[in-house]
């Protein structure tokens, strides 16, 4: 059984059930695998013949082992999972995976659903109940609204900055009723996640059982490795065959998920980490100084306007260091393999715009802002 660890290395390992309930760790870390089970080169060939729900419960189960059964997983894999994922073509080499098309256009419904049906797994056979407690910029909000809607062991109250999230997101989140409540807050996605750590951490809500849904928990981190197999296994499924994704990156937790599934084996060349003028994590890669931005820039790739990453404490433990939750490193990662692996690159609107534009009258290529991004990351 693998088990799993805090990043701030001072709470007790736990079992994927208790982290997935809990979300945080009691110390305030975010946990991790304390241990990533490596797929052989002969099983990721044979992983490319697998429809996207047993693709699922087969990368999924490795971490779990017999915290749920075989068949138990691939049902719920199978109900979440009833829309395709295509992968398409723009020119030579170069593709687009179109992660939007679940049933709120984001490619957190991938995680979102899963995460909701294991939770409601787990609590119907321990007949508890929970709250989840989420912050969003958009995306999450609206995924985790639909994922978890009308499951009867899951209450759920998110928070969204009011003034940063399109009007589109604001109602797929607020129309939801049932075991769904939503609230806007006078401030910035990090304000929002502030709220929701402090919550975590005041002994006064201790009577309360709390969880989360953002990227801070590792069931929504996990499944997020899973479309980086299917990309690589739909495109080419040879192991001598590597391949370099540009992520759309906000909070870290898309670009961590590729990092595991890379640690697992998936034969990755390099990580281009997208940002928009939300810079901290390129300037900290350039420099090796990591300084948060507050307030975030509020910019066209609404979901992305994030000044300090969660999942970088997560990023920073793959690489052997240490970061708290404030932000500050404790033990100093191996920069120079992060930077050999990782290419990061800020796009300000002005060119995200550019982008839109170019790759719609060269290649007929629609683009939302986010994928604009990861786009002319890729290109630089």
């Amino acid at each position: 059984m693998i088990r799993y660890y805090s990043t701030n290395l001072r709470s007790p390992e736990v079992t994927f059930r208790e982290a997935l309930l809990r979300g945080l760790a009691p110390d305030g870390g975010l946990y991790m695998p304390c241990n990533i089970p490596l797929i052989p080169r002969d099983e990721l060939e044979i992983l490319s013949g697998e429809s996207y729900p047993e693709l699922t419960a087969d990368i999924l189960g490795r971490f779990l082992h017999d915290e749920i059964g075989r068949d138990e997983l691939l049902d719920i894999c199978t109900k979440a999972y009833k829309f395709e994922i295509p992968i398409e073509k723009v020119h030579d080499r170069n593709y687009v995976m179109c992660l939007d098309q679940g049933p709120t256009a984001s490619f957190k419904d991938f995680a979102a659903l899963l995460m909701g049906r294991l939770m409601q797994y787990y609590l119907e056979i321990e007949d508890q109940h929970i709250t989840i407690l989420t912050a969003t910029s958009g995306d999450t909000g609206s995924a985790v609204a639909n994922a978890f809607y009308d499951l009867e062991n899951i209450r759920v109250i998110i928070l969204f900055p009011s003034k940063e999230v399109t009007e589109l997101q604001r109602k797929q989140m607020t129309t939801l009723n049932k075991n769904i409540q939503v609230f806007a807050v006078n401030g910035k996605f990090d304000d929002c996640q502030k709220l929701v750590k402090k919550a975590f951490m005041d002994p006064s809500l201790s009577h309360i059982r709390l969880s989360s849904a953002n990227s801070i928990n590792i069931g929504r981190l996990l499944p997020q490795t899973v479309y980086y197999f299917y990309a690589w296994s739909g495109l080419s499924g040879k192991t001598d065959d590597q391949v370099i994704f540009s992520v759309p990156s906000g909070n870290f937790g898309n670009l961590c998920g590729g990092l595991i599934a890379r640690e697992m084996g998936l034969p990755v060349k390099c990580f281009v980490i997208s940002t928009n003028e939300n810079d901290e994590v390129p300037v900290y890669l350039k420099t090796g100084e990591y300084k948060k931005i507050s307030p975030s820039k509020n910019c066209i790739s609404s979901a992305m306007n994030v000044g300090h990453p969660s999942n970088l404490a997560r990023i920073i433990a793959l690489y052997g260091g240490k970061m708290d939750e404030s932000g500050k490193i404790i033990v100093a990662p191996d920069l120079r393999k992060m930077r050999k692996d990782l290419f990061a690159i800020s796009i300000t609107d002005v060119r995200t715009k550019e982008t839109i534009a170019d790759c719609y009258g060269q290649y007929g290529l629609l683009l939302e802002p986010h994928g604009a991004v990861a786009w002319q990351g890729l290109k630089e």
